[in-house]
């Protein structure tokens, strides 16, 4: 376990978990919490992911308040000009007292409380004694494991903004001029926004990108109730909350099959169209058998493999009726014969699709991960509005 000396001369011991990309998060722990776990509640293991936590007990062996200057060593000792602060339960009021003494060492602060019972800070007192803080503050209540860990990170990602879609709450990354023409991307079944890091990043150059955690993954909510029919219905919620109607929807795999049903149902919504290795709901021969969960944490709510599987194999045949009714100009890319997905299924599909044209990259399902110069250019020639 690694040790820091305090200002008096002091070795104090704390704990590291993770090793994300992202700067360390120091959590300041309840003392009755495991010592040993990623800076407290187990919830928060999670965000291990994506930056290392430094976990540190906010009393002592004896049960003593430590004094701010044990978390101001620290800092110091992890070699941070500004840290990251977490306050979990009684860490809280070592976090606020860190934070009045040294303002202009904390780039962020998350104080967290039991569900219902009130911050051991108010929201009121905190923020009076925190005065001189202008770095972000966030308030946040303990409650269900993931929500908790979802919350935290989309607080300390800046490119990361929420919206709630019919009681759903939806997290998106955004990037690119505003005003500039808007660019949806769409994820596959177990995947996130981030999957598009590249394509976004090259998109946003003359586009306003969009890239969205449907329900269920990444950092939105998961509330239960998975399909592609009801991934449609929240694809069309986000484009109208967000007054996106008329956009590119570029999408993969699960999304694009969502994004698919969504032209079907509203082609007003939708200006132009990638998918990208989509569903052609053809009933599976032979069907997908029951999937086992994997063991360990994922990033996304297993339920969602079963509820889809199911309509992988006995597909709404409405849906595979209802391609011609796309009027959105298409374009469907395929991955070639390494990918699972029958590539005379997706040749059918852009056939069935009025205005749509069929391009394989070599690449397997994952086009643009695999190859993503290819697939931008693709979509660049295809034009994306």
């Amino acid at each position: 376990m690694p040790t820091f000396t305090t200002h008096d001369g002091v070795a104090r011991a704390y704990r590291v978990r993770g090793e994300g990309p992202g700067r360390p998060l120091v959590c300041l722990t309840d003392e009755t919490e495991d010592p040993g776990g990623p800076g407290g509640p187990e919830e928060l293991a999670r965000l291990a992911g994506q930056r290392p936590l430094v976990s540190l007990p906010a009393r002592d062996a004896h049960g003593r308040a430590l004094p701010a200057g044990v978390v101001e060593a620290l800092r110091v000792h992890l070699g941070q000009e500004r840290i990251d602060l977490l306050g979990h339960l009684a860490g809280g009021e070592l976090a606020v007292r860190y934070a009045a003494v040294h303002p202009d060492r904390v780039r962020s602060l998350v104080l967290v409380t039991p569900a219902g019972a009130g911050p051991a800070h108010s929201p009121e007192r905190a923020r009076r004694t925190l005065g001189a803080l202008t770095a972000p503050v966030a308030f946040l209540e303990r409650g269900p494991e993931d929500a908790l860990a979802r919350d935290i990170a989309a607080f300390l990602d800046p490119a990361v903004r929420t919206v709630a879609v019919d009681g759903v709450r939806l997290a998106y990354r955004v990037a690119g001029a505003e005003g500039g023409r808007p660019v949806v991307l769409v994820h596959g079944r177990g995947e996130s926004a981030t999957t598009w890091g590249p394509v976004m990043e090259d998109l946003a150059a003359d586009h306003r990108v969009y890239a969205v955690d449907l329900r269920g993954h990444g950092l939105s909510d998961r509330p239960g109730g998975y399909g592609f029919d009801v991934f449609r219905d929240e694809l069309g919620g986000f484009l109208r909350a967000l007054g996106l109607s008329g956009a590119t929807v570029v999408a993969h795999s699960m999304g694009a099959g969502a994004a698919c049903l969504l032209a079907q149902r509203e082609p007003g919504l939708v200006g132009r169209l990638v998918l990208e290795e989509p569903p052609s709901f053809v009933p599976l021969d032979p069907p997908r058998p029951v999937a086992e969960r994997p063991g360990g944490r994922l990033a996304f709510d297993w339920e969602i493999v079963p509820a889809t599987d199911a309509q992988l194999n006995a597909p709404d045949p409405a849906w595979r009726a209802g391609l011609p009714a796309i009027t959105a100009p298409t374009l469907v890319l395929a991955g070639g014969p390494a990918s699972h997905v029958p590539q005379d299924q997706l040749a059918g599909l852009a056939e069935a699709v009025p205005d749509a044209r069929l391009v394989t990259i070599e690449a397997g399902h994952l086009v643009h991960g695999t190859r993503p110069a290819a697939f931008l250019a693709a979509i660049r020639e295809f034009g994306t509005g």
